[in-house]
């Protein structure tokens, strides 16, 4: 394998808090190995047009506190086509990128893994999504500051379900991954969490309803994971109006403040950390792997376990939360 000199970062997909405490890490982990450092603006975007930047020490400085990316995000039809690939990689030889470090979600890794195939590129992958759906690392950037903001919301909508006597039904983020909804309930004391992994197995409200929730209190949370194998929240709320008439309902969906905010220390750090091993994996002639973290350790994972496995909830989490609800 030829001598990496340079190497191009990018941020892909959905942004999540973090993204900018390992876009630090990555540059200044490179620069400390004598490497040069690319940033490329709007993701795979950018890596089409040319909007590419030589990122020096003092690029990266003052953002490990901050949301979002620094790095910006976007979608990229043009990255799709092999035509738009062959754009992609004539603008990293032109800018001399030897590798390139990708963080994001497993659509954005999945890009990277195409472009590696294609033209003989070593592509390293951070896990960066708010979701905790990646296969391979026990926890993803962004995931722990999302988990806070949903702590932070429903602590709030608890004083006024509880002030009015109300069922509330709480929607978050996570598409078709239930972990935000299931340690977010846990976390905030919520009553129920409906996720998609046992959407299949039972009618959670029926269960929800029939463990008797109204027995020892005046109000109730439940916390439903956005997926179209829940229906999401609303499906919920038109349902208890329906079937349980005689239920206060009201529905909060948080949306993309979920998406927003200062990283918590435990999402700068594990930012820090992968950052820090995507360059070392490169340094170690590794190639097409993605960087977690398992019992606190950095692991290696190939895109292709990455992508295509599914993450597995722990059941005992479930266990955890019908226990401590009644």
């Amino acid at each position: 394998m030829a001598t990496i000199k340079c190497i191009g970062i990018l941020t892909s997909g959905g942004d999540a808090p973090g993204m900018n405490a390992a876009i630090r890490a990555v540059t200044r982990a490179a620069i400390y190995n004598g490497l040069q450092v690319k940033g490329i603006y709007r993701g795979y975007k950018g890596l089409v047009t040319g909007e590419i930047k030589e990122f020096k020490s003092q690029d990266v400085s003052n953002i490990i506190q901050l949301g979002g990316t620094i790095l910006k995000t976007a979608r990229c039809k043009e990255f799709t086509i092999p035509e738009g690939r062959k754009q992609a990689y004539e603008n990293m030889q032109k800018e001399g990128i030897d590798a390139l470090v990708v963080i994001g979600g497993d659509g954005s890794l999945t890009g990277a893994r195409i472009l590696a195939q294609e033209f003989d590129i070593p592509c390293i992958g951070l896990p960066g999504t708010i979701d905790n759906d990646l296969y391979g690392t026990d926890t993803t950037i962004g995931y722990d500051t999302a988990l806070n903001t949903i702590l932070e919301a429903v602590d709030k909508i608890r004083d006024t379900a509880t002030s009015h006597e109300r069922l509330f039904f709480v929607e978050v983020m996570g598409r078709d991954a239930g972990f935000l909804a299931l340690n977010g309930a846990i976390a905030s004391g919520a009553e129920a969490a409906i996720i998609p992994e046992i959407s299949t197995e039972v009618d959670q409200l029926e269960e929800f309803i029939k463990n008797g929730f109204r027995k020892s209190k005046n109000s109730s949370i439940v916390l439903v994971a956005e997926s179209e194998i829940t229906g999401g929240a609303m499906h919920y709320a038109e349902r208890v109006k329906n079937e349980y008439p005689q239920y206060d309902v009201r529905v909060t969906i948080l949306g993309h403040v979920q998406r927003g905010g200062s990283p918590t220390a435990h999402d700068r750090i594990l930012a820090s950390r992968l950052g820090t091993a995507a360059i070392e994996a490169l340094m170690e002639d590794q190639r097409n792997v993605m960087i977690g973290i398992e019992h606190d350790e950095i692991v290696y994972v190939p895109f292709s376990k990455a992508i295509k496995n599914d993450k597995p909830i722990k059941r005992d989490l479930i266990s955890v939360l019908k226990k401590l609800s009644i």
